[in-house]
């Protein structure tokens, strides 16, 4: 059962005929399965299938493919799994591989596809676990985990992945893990015209996002493989309990932007904290980090910088956004892109962590800009300007998949 904020009985049974009636609502619903049906790229400027994507509609997805071809997409991440254990961005057939910038990944497991990996980020390995969890769940599937994968079985390739985390993007001294400076949940550093991939210029850091990902996807291996609980309940425990202590600022409510391990790219004078970031904190939700009390300061949080920033919902990347200039990659000014773009993807996993943890009401007020503009467009957008006019990819997946689960969770209120 859904949690909700028990308001008085005639006001909670007038939310819920608000949230049977909502004609968006219906309209959302009705537009996110229609889109989902035309594929599993992340929309229509993209023609490779992304696990950061493919983890947040796969449930939607799972309405209207059999598991089977689920299935099929989540084995390819799995058949092209580097020989360190690490999990790429997306895969597209061969055939429609461009010149654009991507160094390719080929496997042996997989001549169908070629393979990229954005290598400034850190949450690929964590969206497959994550993704897998929910298919499981959405499909009752567990046979996927013996599935064999070359010589590995796809629970023992689950925890490779995690195991490369470890050994790969996880720093001692503070025992968190790190990826290149992003915006936020970004894979675009400041250092680079297009940004995605660590060059000699990267300045490393630790951020929220990242390890509250991982802990997600911790928390999903141990449950569908409860033999690896002894192995990482440990490290769960000390993530946690190092992002509290190293990412949390106490005195200001909100997460640190992030912690630099080689010095910042950013100039001196340039007080970063100043920066809230929106996407990063809805995850940390999500991975159990903060209290009651601390996710309604949170959402305050939000709601004012909406109101400061002029945006249409929560799902605001961040305010204030980084200053002109600080990203070299021309799309990443001031409210453009990852850098204060407003991102339904983020701000849907907002609501539905609102939803789980009480605060049903205040989800459903910030829920409306949402599926108004879904109507409004008559479809889903990769992320809306600051004044709500819709830019990037259309048929944006991750946006439909995100939206549909929270009205699923708003019905599903008892």
């Amino acid at each position: 059962m859904i949690a909700s904020c028990n308001p008085k009985q005639p006001q909670k049974q007038a939310l819920m005929r608000q949230i049977h009636s909502n004609e968006n609502f219906a309209f959302t619903k009705a537009k996110a399965l229609e889109i989902v049906k035309t594929g599993f790229n992340a929309g229509d400027g993209y023609g490779e299938v992304w696990i950061r994507d493919y983890n947040t509609f796969i449930e939607l997805s799972a309405q209207v493919f059999e598991p089977e071809v689920l299935k099929e997409n989540l084995l390819v991440f799995f058949k092209m799994q580097g020989d360190d254990g690490n999990i790429i961005d997306g895969f597209i057939p061969k055939d429609k591989v461009s010149g654009v910038g991507y160094d390719y990944i080929y496997s042996g497991l997989e001549p169908r596809y070629a393979g990229h990996k954005n290598t400034v980020e850190t949450d690929q390995e964590s969206s497959l676990v994550q993704a897998i969890y929910k298919y499981i769940n959405v499909t009752g599937d567990k046979s996927i985990l013996n599935e064999m994968v070359g010589e590995k079985s796809v629970a023992d390739r689950l925890e490779w992945a995690m195991d490369f985390l470890m050994q790969h993007r996880y720093n001692e001294k503070y025992g968190l893990l790190w990826g290149a400076t992003t915006a936020d949940w970004g894979d675009v550093q400041p250092e680079h015209d297009w940004g995605v991939y660590f060059t000699e210029d990267t300045h490393y850091a630790i951020d929220i996002y990242d390890n509250a990902m991982f802990l997600i996807a911790l928390d999903n291996l141990m449950e569908i493989v409860p033999e690896s609980k002894e192995k990482w309940q440990p490290v769960r425990n000390q993530i946690a309990e190092n992002t509290r202590k190293y990412l949390w600022d106490e005195t200001n409510q909100k997460f640190i932007p992030h912690i630099y391990l080689n010095g910042s790219p950013f100039p001196e004078d340039f007080n970063e904290n100043e920066i809230y970031y929106h996407g990063g904190t809805a995850v940390a939700i999500e991975a159990g980090l903060l209290s009651n009390e601390e996710i309604k300061i949170s959402l305050d949080k939000m709601i004012a910088n909406v109101k400061a920033s002029g945006a249409g919902s929560i799902g605001l990347t961040m305010y204030p956004p980084y200053p002109e200039g600080f990203f070299k990659n021309k799309g990443m000014y001031p409210y453009g892109y990852q850098n204060g773009g407003d991102w339904t993807w983020f701000g849907g996993r907002m609501i539905q962590q609102l939803i789980k943890n009480g605060f049903v009401e205040d989800a459903y007020q910030q829920m409306q800009p949402m599926v108004k503009r879904v109507k409004d467009n008559n479809g889903f957008f990769e992320w809306y300007t600051v004044d709500n006019k819709p830019k990037g990819s259309g048929t944006f997946r991750g946006e439909a998949g995100v939206l549909y689960k929270a009205i699923i969770m708003f019905e599903e209120i008892k």
